[in-house]
């Protein structure tokens, strides 16, 4: 490839489309050749990505990323990027789906899918469109997200949306423009299920998975200070407390993790809950593995045992709390950047 070609594609990170590798002097031999010696990558009918660049995108999000890019660079109708598309560069943490690309346009009504690009055409407000953006905004984004894959999937959109500032005000406005579209129930369902509290995608289904124990719904995010030392727990119910664990806390930032210092992170972590339950108060612990098939009715009896021990030892009621609650507001985590 000629330095014309280098430079295209580190405009267009990394990729580069067959129509502009011919306009720039190569044959189709010779891009069939680049492609077999590995110095191209073929991300999708017609688009093809720097190896560098394919290979340093090996999450399955960072891979959606570059799908949805590269289906953007050949579609030539007006579109923006939607549904899972817009929530993955608007840096929404969402559920993974079935690595379609979704692109919305005005005009009729209606979506068809063609070579993995699915084409939504609704209308949309200019408040519903990220400014100088080939994107949706979050709240249509995640109300989107909804009406195609579900209120589960819909309501971890919606979560995500409001960490990244989208307002309820927002939400209820794009849902009044859903008006008769499929699947609005949906939307309103994840509307409705939502927390602007919950901090992550782990968060939101052990959320949804307590309030399936049947003792009501959760609390996210209560705090608890004394003598110089603060926490917060996920979820709430009663004097119990669930607190969602991620392996990723307790590996090397060398394996890829957050820990600097694993054996001190898993130390820090049994202080912590010491802590917690030195409140006459109980601690059930959750995992990702808990949240699917087979696991999930195993973790909910489990719980559901837990949840009973600590009311049977310490009933519910947790007026003795108040004087031991925070007085300032809990610091969130920075969400992430659009991509």
């Amino acid at each position: 490839m000629d330095s014309r070609a280098i430079g295209r594609m580190a405009a267009q990170h990394g990729l580069i489309t067959r129509r502009q590798l011919l306009e720039l002097g190569s044959t189709p031999a010779y891009i069939s050749v680049l492609v077999r010696q590995g110095r191209l990558v073929l991300v999708r009918r017609a688009v093809y990505a720097d190896p560098q660049v394919f290979n340093a995108n090996m999450r399955w999000d960072l891979q959606q990323l570059l799908r949805d890019r590269a289906a953007s660079m050949v579609t030539t109708a007006e579109h923006r990027l939607s549904h899972d598309s817009s929530a993955l560069r608007l840096g929404m943490q969402v559920l993974k789906q079935d690595g379609r690309t979704h692109l919305t346009h005005t005009g009729r009504r209606g979506t068809h899918t063609r070579y993995g690009i699915s084409h939504h055409f609704a209308p949309f407000r200019a408040v519903d469109a990220v400014p100088n953006s080939p994107l949706l905004s979050p709240a249509r984004t995640a109300l989107d997200i909804a009406r195609e894959h579900g209120v589960r999937s819909g309501t971890v959109a919606v979560d995500s949306a409001l960490r990244l500032g989208a307002t309820y005000a927002e939400l209820d406005a794009v849902l009044q423009t859903m008006r008769h579209w499929p699947n609005r129930s949906h939307a309103r369902a994840a509307i409705d299920l939502s927390d602007p509290d919950t901090d992550s995608v782990a968060e939101t289904l052990a959320r949804e998975l307590v309030e399936e124990l049947g003792h009501g719904r959760p609390q996210t995010q209560f705090g608890l200070a004394a003598d110089g030392r603060e926490v917060w727990c996920d979820l709430r119910l009663g004097r119990h407390f669930f607190e969602v664990d991620g392996r990723i806390k307790l590996t090397h930032v060398a394996q890829g993790g957050l820990a600097t210092d694993p054996d001190k992170a898993l130390w820090e972590e049994k202080i912590r809950q010491d802590f917690i339950t030195g409140f006459k108060t109980g601690v059930s612990r959750i995992v990702w593995d808990d949240l699917w098939g087979a696991q999930r009715e195993i973790a909910k009896r489990r719980l559901d045992r837990e949840y009973a021990d600590t009311v049977r030892r310490f009933g519910t009621d947790i007026t003795d709390l108040a004087q031991f609650r925070p007085r300032r507001p809990r610091r969130r985590p920075t969400p992430p950047a659009a991509a």
